[in-house]
């Protein structure tokens, strides 16, 4: 089964506020998420995201998210080859399915799907 390629990457943050300054000036737009709680643009296809206290939910770094068409499905081909889940799929609203599963190196990594229908 094969995905849609990485629309996703999600960066943790610890001062919101410079993050955003940086990464309006390096993305050239303003966001089109912007709470306390995250802060996301759409540029060029992709979706960069903001995670205040990124780093107290596990994240170590930038996590990228391959978007997949049947996240169950994909996590059985990537744990039969090898990967280990690390957080199961959870709704992160509007049906949206987000998990993470680390590689034979211990790397992060996103899948996402979203709503069906």
């Amino acid at each position: 089964m094969s995905t849609q390629g990485i629309k996703t990457v999600l960066h943790p943050v610890t001062d919101l506020a410079a993050a955003k300054a940086v990464y309006s000036a390096l993305l050239g737009i303003e966001p089109q998420a912007d709470a306390p709680y995250y802060v996301g643009y759409d540029a060029g296809g992709q979706h960069i995201g903001l995670v205040p206290n990124g780093a107290q939910q596990g994240m170590t770094g930038p996590v990228t998210y391959w978007h997949v068409d049947d996240i169950e499905a994909k996590l059985a081909e990537v744990t039969a080859a090898g990967g280990t889940v690390k957080d199961e799929p959870k709704d992160v609203g509007n049906g949206r399915l987000v998990a993470t599963f680390t590689d034979a190196d211990g790397n992060v990594l996103g899948v996402l799907q979203d709503a069906q229908g």
